[in-house]
């Protein structure tokens, strides 16, 4: 296995391409699957939350707007600068590694981590870091991009195109791609991890799992483009809420 990229540096090279993409409606897959992350995997109850990933801050605003206390932490500072000027008044944007918090211990109900663990440097020690700084019973809520369709490509975008592993989907790889659509483009850096990687970390920093999703392509994202149904045939993402013991 290569050593890992530097997520830090990484992402605040694509700062200012990923807070355009992040921030143009219906642009990415966000406005799609987000709001069921937040209803079937965030607990509903008020509570203190720690985002780590938290890029522009698109789901600390979510959060707020849901009741939730939020602090959110990255590793790139025109992020966490974007995030902060996005969400005026509010002194809670950390610049800080999510494998070292800068909290003391049992300080939160919960963690978020959305789209962020496949992006971090350690991810294991992210993992631990974020049992650390939860409360007894406290949950980790993820999502990261469905292990399988990491390890894999569909052959085109119809509808009932082949999809195709090529590689070991066992085995992590460093993933490094670039997209470009509607006249915006992103590249995409991190790690490909199998279900049974993320499971080993959750499992040694003391957590169990409670809840799994594997969410379809809405129905509306289909009507209004069709190659979308190839999402429901297979997951695109993949939701976890772990309890620590």
């Amino acid at each position: 296995m290569s050593n890992p990229p530097d997520d830090r540096t990484f992402w605040e090279s694509e700062a200012q391409n990923w807070i355009a993409w992040a921030r143009t409606p219906d642009h990415d897959d966000y406005w799609d699957y987000a709001p069921r992350f937040l209803d079937d995997i965030v607990p509903p109850e008020p509570g203190s939350i720690l985002e780590i990933g938290c890029g522009e801050g698109r789901v600390t605003r979510d959060l707020r707007a849901r009741g939730h206390d939020v602090i959110s932490l990255d590793g790139a500072p025109s992020l966490i600068r974007a995030a902060s000027e996005a969400d005026p008044g509010r002194r809670t944007y950390v610049l800080g590694d999510a494998a070292r918090l800068p909290f003391a211990d049992a300080g939160f109900t919960c963690v978020v981590a959305y789209n962020a663990l496949m992006d971090m440097d350690d991810m294991p020690g992210s993992v631990r870091e974020a049992a650390r700084v939860l409360q007894t019973d406290g949950s980790l809520c993820i999502c990261v991009t469905h292990p399988m369709a990491d390890a894999g490509r569909f052959e085109s975008r119809e509808a009932d195109a082949r999809f195709v592993i090529e590689r070991s989907y066992l085995d992590p790889e460093v993933f490094d791609e670039s997209f470009e659509r509607a006249g915006l483009r992103i590249r995409f850096r991190g790690w490909t991890f199998s279900l049974q990687t993320y499971s080993e970390a959750l499992e040694q920093a003391g957590f169990v799992i409670e809840r799994i999703r594997e969410p379809r392509q809405t129905i509306e994202a289909v009507r209004e483009d069709p190659a979308e149904a190839r999402w429901r045939r297979l997951a695109n993402f993949l939701f976890i809420r772990a309890r620590k013991l």
